[in-house]
């Protein structure tokens, strides 16, 4: 059994790990800004923002852990690496592993790219792959001064249950409604993607073999799949047809479609230039099989058809599906 702290462990990837962990009966604290978690008096809370360098060194200072999983970005205020390395630093006292959950998007559009190639420099453009990148390289640097046991994980487009970001079920709302989905452009831009289970089981498994010291992991099923097979598959797992309305990018921004907030035209970040990531090193380090991608999505959508959503307003769908005729 292990003593392990989470950052972040309420939402989409903490919340399926500490499910993990307590199933495995580690000893699990969480350390978040809210109040309350889904798991009750079976963890432990620590309330602390963890942007705030000098509260996260008081918060740990006499706290001790075997493990530490880091899954923390805010999203309004970006999270830098010097407030990541603050938490690595304050838990560093008989640290069996430090796992960080970075993102395939510390690297640029491309690929396929494998665990050593270049990540993005801290002035890219996309801020939050470039915060992570950062985080990732100070870290490493950490491990080889101090002998910080650091590990990242980078997950592709994360789904699965409790998912805050509108991505799958942006979808599931409109095919189990009978609406027709909008594919921007051709529809041949490519995704990868990666269950939260698998998110959670891949930070599990990096704790468990010491090869994954020092050492990044791509997390994210393959091969890629396009933006067209993306939603003929979410229909197929709900048991439905869909109509599929192609709407140039052009006439998208010209109506203000957005693609982190509303009018979303297509999920939450999903229509940006792809990145793609092989991800041999799980089966050869972690010695991990990734849970196939219908699968994972019919899991999900289990868990989608058992929620009361409220109705979603389709009108800018209807005017940017009008717009093409």
């Amino acid at each position: 059994m292990a003593r392990a702290l989470v950052i972040g462990g309420t939402l989409l990837i903490g919340r399926t790990l500490v499910d993990q962990l307590l199933a495995r009966g580690d000893e699990v604290v969480i350390m978040h800004r809210g109040h309350g978690t889904p798991f009750g008096t079976r963890v432990r809370e620590i309330q602390c923002d963890r942007n705030d360098v000098s509260a996260v060194a008081s918060s740990l200072s006499h706290e001790q852990f075997d493990v530490v999983y880091d899954n923390v970005y805010d999203w309004q205020r970006g999270t830098s690496a010097e407030q990541v390395c603050a938490a690595a630093i304050a838990c560093a006292k008989g640290l069996r592993r430090y796992v960080f959950t970075s993102s395939v998007a510390v690297f640029a559009p491309g690929g396929p790219y494998n665990e050593d190639s270049a990540l993005v420099p801290l002035d890219f453009p996309n801020a939050y792959g470039a915060q992570k990148a950062d985080s990732e390289r100070a870290l490493f640097a950490l491990g080889r001064a101090q002998g910080l046991p650091v590990t990242t994980i980078r997950p592709a487009f994360i789904f699965g249950p409790h998912n805050a970001f509108d991505r799958e079920a942006f979808f599931w709302d409109r095919i189990v409604a009978g609406r027709p989905v909008i594919i921007p452009g051709d529809g041949l831009s490519t995704m990868q993607w990666i269950s939260s289970r698998d998110v959670a089981r891949a930070a599990i498994a990096s704790t468990e073999h010491d090869v994954a010291i020092g050492r990044g992991y791509n997390v994210a099923n393959v091969p890629a799949i396009t933006q067209l097979d993306f939603v003929r598959l979410l229909a197929r797992v709900a048991g439905k047809d869909v109509t599929l309305v192609h709407v140039p990018r052009e006439t998208i921004a010209a109506l203000g479609g957005g693609i982190m907030e509303p009018p979303l035209y297509f999920g939450a970040f999903l229509d940006i230039p792809p990145i793609t990531v092989r991800n041999d090193r799980l089966r050869t380090d972690l010695e991990l099989e990734l849970t196939p991608l219908e699968d994972g999505l019919q899991e999900t959508f289990r868990w989608y058809a058992s929620q009361q959503r409220p109705t979603p307003d389709f009108s800018w769908d209807d005017t940017a599906i009008a717009a093409v005729g």
